[in-house]
């Protein structure tokens, strides 16, 4: 730049000497213009030089170069189907990735190391301490939350290297997948078994303690269930006297026998139920009674329903051989032979 700068002050200089001669020849200047003339084409360039050399400073006559660094050399290797534990025992997560790592500027004194293999081991640590966590039903999530956690390069415990990973894959073994599968419906098959039992238990309860608990409640109850045919209702007050004592395994009380068998076929005119009545009947019978006047025939699956559900009661009454019979009677077995109704 020093170089430049003087080409172009003496440039200058030369120009105007030329400059101011041709004006003096043209203007017939005195000697002593000249004079003045020459001593000024000298004295001003020199003095700008001066001036500027001192506005600017002294410029270093070599400099170096600012180098561009040399770009970091990475590597890479592949892992694969590699077992990571999870959370539950015996449930390994199988790993796979592409290792990528490159090596820190390291003394000359540092031992020679296996780069690739450091680097494995430094990305399945940072996995390992996240799946051993995790749920193996999880293996989707895990496999993403590996991704953002393994993308960055982090160094190994020495300090020689900074590694990361890519192109993740975490599943599970097909046997192990499969057993996850079946674990599955179990538990939502329980879940709906528990439900249903609840419902029937709450259903049991219900009929047990409240609509069946005596002859006035179970009235009260199909009255209800009745209201628009009130003459229904008092008809069937003796098939609902019949179906409250079967279902607590209790006598008909006196003040309802004449109730209960006014409509019996085999009951004299007078009105008084026989003992002989009395003995051959049976909760089954009461309880068919009580299905014939609600309409519900032979074949209708509500008697069976409904003849289990009294049966549960009645067993909570520890009356198992009466619970047994009503079973038999409107429940039998797929395999049991049909059995006669009782006359």
């Amino acid at each position: 730049m020093t170089t430049a700068r003087k080409t172009t002050t003496v440039f200058l200089t030369v120009l105007c000497g030329l400059l101011s001669s041709i004006m003096g020849l043209t203007q017939r200047w005195p000697l002593w213009t000249w004079l003045a003339l020459g001593v000024l084409l000298v004295v001003v360039p020199a003095a700008a030089m001066w001036i500027a050399t001192r506005r600017r400073g002294p410029v270093p006559v070599s400099f170096e170069e600012n180098i561009t660094a040399a770009p970091i050399e990475r590597t890479a290797c592949q892992v694969s189907q590699v077992a990571l534990p999870s959370l539950w025992d015996d449930y390994d997560f199988v790993f796979s990735a592409t290792v990528r790592w490159y090596l820190v500027e390291s003394p000359g004194t540092a031992p020679v190391l296996n780069p690739a293999g450091l680097a494995a081991e430094t990305v399945l640590n940072r996995a390992r301490a996240i799946t051993e966590k995790r749920e193996p039903g999880q293996s989707s999530l895990v496999q993403h939350e590996l991704s953002g956690a393994l993308s960055r390069m982090f160094p190994d415990p020495a300090g020689q290297l900074q590694a990361m990973a890519e192109n993740i894959s975490l599943t599970l073994l097909p046997q192990d997948q499969e057993r996850l599968d079946r674990l599955a419906g179990v538990r939502k098959d329980k879940a709906v078994w528990e439900h249903q039992r609840t419902y029937e238990q709450s259903k049991r309860q219900y009929l047990g303690e409240d609509v069946l608990k005596d002859t006035g409640s179970a009235v009260v109850w199909w009255l209800a269930k009745n209201d628009e045919h009130v003459e229904k209702t008092v008809a069937d007050l003796g098939l609902l006297a019949r179906l409250t004592c079967a279902a607590n395994d209790t006598e008909v009380p006196e003040r309802l026998q004449k109730l209960v068998f006014q409509h019996d076929p085999d009951e004299p005119p007078a009105g008084e139920p026989t003992e002989a009545a009395t003995e051959h009947r049976t909760a089954a019978d009461h309880i068919k009674d009580f299905f014939d006047s609600m309409g519900l025939p032979d074949e209708d699956p509500r008697r069976a329903m409904l003849a289990r559900q009294i049966s549960d009661l009645v067993k909570e009454q520890n009356r198992y051989e009466t619970a047994e019979d009503l079973l038999r009677r409107f429940d039998p077995p797929a395999d049991a032979p049909p059995e006669s109704p009782l006359v």
